[in-house]
């Protein structure tokens, strides 16, 4: 029985390398794909549940008042800074709900991203993994300039940004 060469085994080797590849990269898109809400999902998630009666609104403008007040999400439009060069400005995009992301996350990396506002957080994915912008104060940041600051939003323990 002829054992194969070297020289046969490389195009199977290659096949089976390209594969293996695409089979991770389908179980990857598959999982994020999964992992978000959808728009639907977060107006249902968001909508009060209440069984008290609804009266009517403001005459012609077709909406009801169920005793509940509309609460506002937080304004994070603005300049955020951070320690060593590290800089978040936040943007309005078209979409409400949604943001522009320019930020300077250490001395070495910068870029531009998409956010979406999920309850007063902001969801956004840099360089494939998906980050969260969450409210905090500064000692939450676990950064000793940003210590003592009250209005900061946080990526994770050291990577946070403040207000002045």
């Amino acid at each position: 029985m002829a054992t194969p060469s070297r020289g046969n085994m490389r195009p199977i080797r290659s096949v089976l390398w390209i594969m293996t590849r695409i089979l991770i990269l389908t179980a990857l898109v598959s999982l994020a794909a999964c992992s978000r809400e959808t728009p639907e999902e977060m107006k249902n998630a968001a909508a009060p549940v209440s069984n008290a009666a609804s009266t009517a609104g403001p005459a012609g403008d077709g909406s009801t008042f169920t005793g509940m007040p509309k609460t506002k999400a937080p304004d994070y439009v603005g300049r955020w800074i951070g320690v060593e060069g590290m800089v978040l400005d936040v943007k309005h995009a078209a979409t409400p709900g949604r943001y522009r992301l320019f930020m300077q996350w250490d001395l070495d990396h910068k870029g531009q991203f998409r956010g979406e506002q999920v309850g007063d957080t902001i969801v956004f994915e840099r360089n494939g993994v998906r980050e969260t912008l969450r409210p905090t104060n500064g000692d939450v940041t676990g950064l000793k300039y940003l210590a003592g600051k009250a209005q900061c939003l946080t990526v994770k323990t050291g990577e946070g940004y403040c207000r002045k």
